[in-house]
Formats: C-alpha cells, sequence, structure tokens
C-alpha cells in the first residue's frame, strides 16, 4: 500500500525535522514583519498588556493646588485634642473645622465636606500614606505626572498608551479635560513619538453642551470642524500634505517630528466626525445630568467634565484626566475648602454611581487625589501650608481594594509613617493594574532605557482586589 506524505510531514520527518523547524521560523518573522507594518501604520492599535490587567482605563481626577487631606480622607483626632499647641515641625496645630463620621459597611472615616462621596466609601481605596520629593506646585505636579521633577519625561498617561494602545481609532487615546495652564509637560510625551502625547480640550466654561439641538457640543472644541472645506476638499489637502511629509521622511534617517505630524494629522481628520458626538450632552437624559450636578450652579462644570469622561471611557479612550484647581488654601480655609468641596462632590459621586450602574467600574481605575497634602499647622490663622511628607489619595474600581484604608500618617497627619507610598510606587501599582509592569514598560532614548518609575518603585500589592 502506497502511502504519501504531506509537505508537512516531510518537512517534520526530514533530517531530524530541521526543515520544519526553518519553516516556522520563517513563518514567525513574516508574522512579526507583518505585525510590525501594522504597528508602524497606526501606532494607537491595541497592545496585549504584559499580564492580565484588572483595569482597562483610567479616569484620573487631578485636583492642582493640594487639597487638605486632614479635613477630608484623613481623620486624625489627636489634631483636634492637640488644636492650638504647637506643633513639632513649626507652627500652631490647627484642628479641622469638620467632623468625620464612618461611612458605609467598611467604616471608612470620610469628612463632611464629601458627603455624596461619602455614599461610595465601600467603593474607595484611600491611600493615606502618600509622600513626594517636591514640596513646590510646579515639581510636585511635574513629578506627580512623569516621575521626575528634574528632566522632561513621558507622562503617565503617555507611557499608558504607548504600552497598550487604544481602542477606537478616531478619538485620542489620551485626553485632558480643561487642562491647567502650562500643562504641556504634564501630559507631553518627551521622547515618546508624538502620537502618545495627550489631547488638551477646551475649559471648564466652554465644556459641555446640556440642552439644545444635537451637535451644539461640537461648539465646546475650538475649530474641531473645518467650515470652510467639505470633507472629501479636505482629505485632498491632507493627502498633498502628508506625501510631502513622506517625501521629507524618505530622505532622512530619523525624523519623530515628521512622523508624529503625519500621525497626528490622519488622527485629526478622523476626530472631526467622532469627537463632536462624544463631546455632545444634549442626548443625556435629566436623570443623568442629574446625578453628576451638570444641570445646576456649582457644581455644573465640573459635572459636565466628569460626565463627558464617562463618555470618553465608554467610546474606548485609554486615558483620561479631568483637572479641578483652585486647592491651594494658604488662607480662607474656612470658606474656600467648603466650596471647592462642594463643587465636585456630587459630580464625582455621580461619575462612580453611573459607571457602576454600566457595569464600567470593575475596570475603569478612577483616581483622586492632589500633587500633595497640607500642614497640620495653621498659616495665616486660617490656612495650611504645602505638605509633601505625607497626604492622601484615592482609587476606586480597576481591580483596588473597596472600603479600605491603606497606610497612615502621624497622629497630627504631617508625615506618613506605615506603609508609605512615594509617588513612584503610586504610579508602579497603576501600571500593574493597567496588566503594564513598571520595570518592562520601557523605551530606548540617547543610549539607556527609561521607565516612568526610572530605577525606584514597587507594587503595592496590599491594596489589590
Amino acid at each position: 500500500m502506497s502511502y504519501s506524505l504531506t509537505r508537512r510531514e516531510l518537512l517534520q520527518s526530514a533530517s531530524s525535522g530541521f526543515g520544519y523547524l526553518a519553516f516556522a521560523g520563517l513563518s514567525s518573522a513574516a508574522a512579526a514583519a507583518d505585525a510590525g507594518v501594522s504597528a508602524a501604520k497606526n501606532p494607537l492599535l491595541p497592545k496585549p498588556p504584559h499580564f492580565p490587567a484588572t483595569a482597562k482605563r483610567v479616569i484620573f481626577l487631578c485636583m492642582t493646588g493640594a487639597p487638605s487631606h486632614v479635613d477630608t480622607f484623613d481623620y486624625k483626632p489627636q489634631l483636634a485634642k492637640d488644636h492650638g499647641k504647637q506643633g513639632r515641625y513649626g507652627g500652631q496645630l490647627l484642628k479641622s473645622q469638620w467632623d468625620f463620621r464612618q461611612r458605609g459597611e467598611s467604616g471608612l472615616w470620610i469628612s463632611d465636606l464629601f458627603p455624596e462621596v461619602a455614599r461610595h466609601a465601600d467603593d474607595l481605596c484611600l491611600i493615606r500614606s502618600m509622600n513626594c520629593d517636591q514640596p513646590v506646585h510646579p515639581g510636585a505636579q511635574i513629578q506627580m505626572h512623569t516621575g521626575t521633577a528634574q528632566f522632561v519625561r513621558p507622562s503617565l498617561g503617555a507611557w499608558t498608551l504607548y504600552g497598550l494602545g487604544t481602542e477606537n481609532d478616531s478619538l485620542p487615546g489620551f485626553v485632558s479635560i480643561s487642562p491647567p495652564a502650562g500643562s504641556a509637560q504634564l501630559i507631553g510625551s518627551a521622547f515618546l513619538p508624538a502620537i502618545y502625547g495627550g489631547t488638551g480640550v477646551g475649559r471648564a466654561s466652554r465644556i459641555g453642551g446640556a440642552g439644545g439641538q444635537r451637535g451644539s457640543g461640537s461648539d465646546t472644541v475650538p475649530d474641531i470642524r473645518n467650515t470652510r472645506l467639505s470633507t472629501n476638499q479636505q482629505r485632498t489637502q491632507l493627502d498633498l500634505i502628508q506625501a510631502l511629509n513622506r517625501d521629507k521622511l524618505d530622505r532622512v534617517d530619523h525624523a519623530p517630528g515628521i512622523e508624529g505630524a503625519i500621525e497626528s494629522f490622519e488622527l485629526a481628520f478622523r476626530m472631526q466626525d467622532a469627537m463632536p458626538d462624544v463631546m455632545d450632552l444634549s442626548d443625556e437624559t435629566p436623570e443623568t445630568l442629574a446625578l453628576y450636578g451638570a444641570d445646576r450652579g456649582d457644581t455644573a462644570a465640573f459635572g459636565k467634565q466628569c460626565l463627558m469622561a464617562r463618555r470618553l471611557a465608554e467610546a474606548g479612550v485609554r486615558f483620561i484626566e479631568v483637572t479641578k484647581g483652585g486647592w491651594d488654601h494658604h488662607q480662607n480655609l474656612s470658606t474656600d475648602l467648603p466650596q471647592r468641596c462642594g463643587e465636585i462632590d456630587q459630580p464625582i459621586a455621580g461619575l462612580l454611581a453611573d459607571l457602576k450602574r454600566r457595569d464600567l467600574l470593575k475596570d475603569t481605575l478612577v483616581i483622586w487625589g492632589g500633587e500633595f497634602g497640607r500642614t497640620p499647622a495653621a498659616q495665616n490663622g486660617d490656612g495650611r501650608d504645602h505638605n509633601n511628607k505625607g497626604y492622601t489619595t484615592w482609587m476606586a474600581g480597576g481591580g483596588v481594594k473597596g472600603g479600605f484604608s491603606y497606610g497612615e500618617t502621624d497622629e497630627h497627619g504631617y508625615a506618613a509613617v506605615t506603609d508609605p507610598c512615594h509617588i513612584h510606587d503610586w504610579h508602579a501599582t497603576i501600571l500593574h493594574l493597567m496588566g503594564l509592569d513598571h520595570t518592562r514598560l520601557t523605551y530606548r532614548y540617547a543610549g539607556r532605557d527609561f521607565r516612568l518609575t526610572d530605577v525606584h518603585g514597587n507594587v503595592t500589592k496590599k491594596i489589590l482586589a
């Protein structure tokens, strides 16, 4: 009986299978080459994480100016007992003017300044032992966003996008809503390809369209659409510009600026259709607008921003940052702090509730915090000074323990004393929740491999669910 071998079987059996080994190697190389070509055509394509992730996306609620932790999320009964005494670090100790209560089944201590957020206590993971290296706003803000204050480095959002790509090719993968003035470095890509940098959107007073005609929200993003050229005319114009860019790129060895321009122009062209729809809130129900406080008074501006963050997250944007300034309370703490908290309390509670009811909170990491905290001692009688030695941030969803408090500051809230969490540890933990090993997420530049955490950082495993 005759028996014929297939080509695969012949390669597997002849010469101890070396022929098949070579064939497999060529196939793998071809597949890798195809993947490389695809990545080169679209560097924002989704990429597999280093290990299974618990968070698919991040919403970072950035409170610039540094909220007072001892008045909001870090309960210090000893500070109240020692009110008026000389503090060991200088100045007279100033107790919190607001009561703290145990909230939810977990019993987390949260101030009366956040009654609505406190209803979600069992979803919150308070990190009460944060610390960083910078006692001044610009340096601390840069370190919080990039890991260092000494050099220009890629931002947290840019590293996340570089590591994972995005799930929507018609929207930026990293969006900063109402970015603070001079924020280019805080959301920038530095030496990473320019396409991974953040896209700044609007200002607080110009964000959102709670009513009116469908599409009215496009007015909140200046120049998102070209009113002088049709789509076909823009495409013809863009093709010419891209041809000139690619011709220049063919004549030079390395031009990341040109590569970034080519990719950014294509993304901007696609954004014209997708971005106005995401930014337009006119199709949201009155109930949803009320949930965020987006329909009234002092909560309207931040409420609309938080609602847009949810819409961007649903649309596949990987990293969304929402900025709220006004927390630098060197004086007038008794009046200004409750006003700031009142502006964000309902919107943040609405965001958490909305994400939860849409089954998005489980894989959306929500982060709240400022660049540092405030001193337990009084400044100017009714204020608090900068404090980078110990402060509080919190996380919710995305694989962190809910109703959990991690770390402690001393009895007055000045310095982290139990389970300190440095900003490098914070970054390492955020990347870990996204499925990224901070020691492996590197980029070769100027002869060395750089990473967000430099040579530092440990994942804070105790907060992982």
